[in-house]
């Protein structure tokens, strides 16, 4: 018997691809107490849980049987939240059945939904699909449910926090009630619990620990970074760490957009995924990382589920994630099927004690560096170099003809210096980036003086205080020449400075060394910020607006204190009115 599976088409299929030993997940839904149960199955993405029911499937609907019979109704449905997670497992279901003589077609939306349906009507075994577009197909009876053997709900958490329970309760009602049910997420929270007591029968419950075996082939890095190094620090990283496939998340579409255009214009072979895109720019992005023809990814999080890149050796966090299972879920993009990663999360200054909580939560213990210098990225270059295999080879006659005549003409090291500039002159520009600083042992931060801090592009920053200046007694330090801002939270909804002063610093990517005086009144508190960080500090509420209280400037005076009801003077309202019409 296989260690996977009995069945010996199967046991070929994973015997061709290099499956020697299951995973966690894999052994533990294809055990023999498993049979013919329902299950509820909790793992990591990246786990190998698309073969583990791949398995599951081949028990319930071919036994040892070495082949399908003829393609009718479906017998088995994998329901998936994406599109792009949707086409991978029928990629993998497709090597793993295709001794079986297995016939899947795919149903998601984007696609075609004529051809889909003509394909249904010729006969199928497997039916993988996103909700909306199943549910069409039932509905419009291009889909009979009536012959299901088995359902697989896969990433059933994320299906629901898209808001896809209606569309799954429609599909589940409308199976045969003696179906089998394999239901897998990476967390349980009520929602799921809930949907597994309501159409699952006696399911048996399946938990792969996690933080262990999930990503224990991932490497984790904080790379401490200036904000405004954010670009640069990414760009010396997928200088460093040599990995065929390298993806690099952010948080919005726009900052997709900017920092590809980036790394092009750097050099680097680079496509995107996001939201915006068509299903047919998606597919074409897919297709020239699979092939070798884009070497970087930068995506938004709608790439963090699902993609399967066996050739992914880094994971850049461009923007810190926004929370546990979205750095688990980016992260678990690499590392998979015991094969080594890299991800590594970019922190700026000021946001350390933010991602040590994430890590944290996550059980993730990063390793604490500098972002990559041009120095070591140069002198990883020359080890490379000398590694090249082109130099190893045997040279053919023609070739030994052309260095002979080179020699001839040139010195030894004339044509090594050429040799040289043409290695560099096909790899991406370095950058020049430097590092906020270590963490003292006592846990106070080691601050650079102000003078070693970058400036903002375009500035000098001046060179005549420390950093970090001290506060008056009493109250925050004045900045003086600052410039001003106001926040529409006052005294009436409880405002503090002991939260405001941190959730400004957060809106704005500032430190408390760049806030001075900050005043409370009735129903608004208006803060000072230096001049230096206050340019890039009105573009990052700019960008964030929405996300946080309405934050809006009043320039480099402050103006009078608002009248009794909290209702602004002339002046300041002339201010903002000329803010406004600006």
């Amino acid at each position: 018997m296989n260690a996977f599976t009995s069945n010996a088409s199967l046991a070929l299929a994973l015997e061709e691809r290099g499956y020697r030993e299951p995973t966690p997940v894999q052994a533990a839904v294809t055990a023999p107490d498993t049979f013919g149960r329902d299950l509820l199955v909790s793992a990591q993405t990246g786990s190998g849980k698309t073969v583990a029911y791949g398995i599951a499937m081949a028990q319930t609907l071919l036994g040892d049987a070495p082949a399908f019979g003829a393609p009718g109704a479906p017998l088995a449905l994998v329901v998936a939240p994406t599109r792009e997670l949707a086409l991978q497992v029928e990629r993998e279901l497709s090597w793993l059945f295709r001794p079986t003589g297995a016939r899947i077609a795919a149903c998601v939306g984007g696609m075609d939904a004529q051809r889909e349906r003509r394909a249904l009507q010729g006969g199928v075994h497997i039916v993988v699909g996103t909700p909306g577009r199943l549910r069409d197909h039932i509905e419009r009876r291009a889909l009979d449910v009536s012959a299901l053997a088995i359902v697989v709900l896969d990433e059933a958490d994320e299906m629901l926090d898209l808001g896809f329970r209606e569309d799954l309760e429609f599909m589940l009602s409308a199976m045969p009630a003696a179906k089998r049910s394999l239901l897998f997420s990476a967390t349980v929270p009520k929602g799921i619990a809930t949907l597994a007591r309501s159409y699952q029968r006696d399911a048996m419950r399946i938990e792969v620990e996690r933080g262990k075996q999930g990503h224990v082939d991932i490497e984790y890095r904080a790379i401490r970074i200036y904000p405004q190094e954010s670009e640069a620090a990414v760009v010396n990283l997928l200088r460093l760490v040599e990995s065929p496939t390298a993806i690099v998340f952010c948080n919005t579409r726009e900052a997709v957009r900017h920092l590809s255009a980036t790394l092009a214009e750097r050099g680097f072979s680079v496509v995107t995924l996001s939201g915006e895109l068509s299903q047919h720019e998606r597919n074409q992005a897919m297709q020239a990382l699979r092939n070798g023809r884009s070497r970087v990814l930068v995506a938004t999080d709608v790439a963090a589920r699902g993609l399967d890149l066996p050739s992914v050796g880094l994971v850049i966090h461009a923007d810190l994630p926004h929370d546990v299972e979205t750095l688990q879920h980016r992260s678990g993009r690499t590392g998979r099927a015991g094969r080594k990663g890299v991800s590594a999360i970019l922190t700026p200054f000021g946001r350390r004690r933010s991602a040590e909580r994430l890590f944290a939560e996550a059980g993730v213990q990063p390793v604490w560096l500098g972002p990559p210098s041009a120095a070591e990225v140069r002198a990883l270059d020359a080890e490379r170099f000398l590694a090249d295999p082109a130099l190893a080879e045997p040279a053919s006659e023609e070739e030994l003809e052309m260095a002979r005549r080179l020699i001839a003409e040139r010195g030894p090291e004339d044509i090594a210096a050429a040799l040289v500039r043409l290695y560099r002159a096909r790899l991406p520009a370095i950058e020049d980036v430097a590092d906020p600083g270590e963490q003292r042992p006592g846990g106070a931060r080691q601050r650079p003086a102000y003078s070693e801090r970058p400036a903002p592009r375009g500035r000098v920053a001046p060179e005549d205080r420390d950093y970090a200046r001290p506060a008056r007694p009493g109250g925050r330090h004045a900045l003086g020449g600052g410039v001003w801002f106001r926040v529409d939270v006052g005294r009436a909804k409880g405002a503090d400075p002991k939260w405001l002063l941190p959730m400004i610093c957060r809106a704005g990517g500032l430190t408390k060394a760049d806030i001075g005086t900050i005043r409370v009144f009735a129903d608004e508190t208006k803060f000072e910020v230096s001049a230096e960080a206050a340019e890039g500090f009105a573009e990052e509420i700019r960008k964030r607006a929405g996300e946080t209280p309405r934050i809006e400037p009043l320039g480099p005076r402050e103006g009078s204190a608002p009248k009794a009801g909290g209702k602004p003077d002339k002046r300041t309202r002339l201010a903002r009115k000329a803010q406004r019409d600006g």
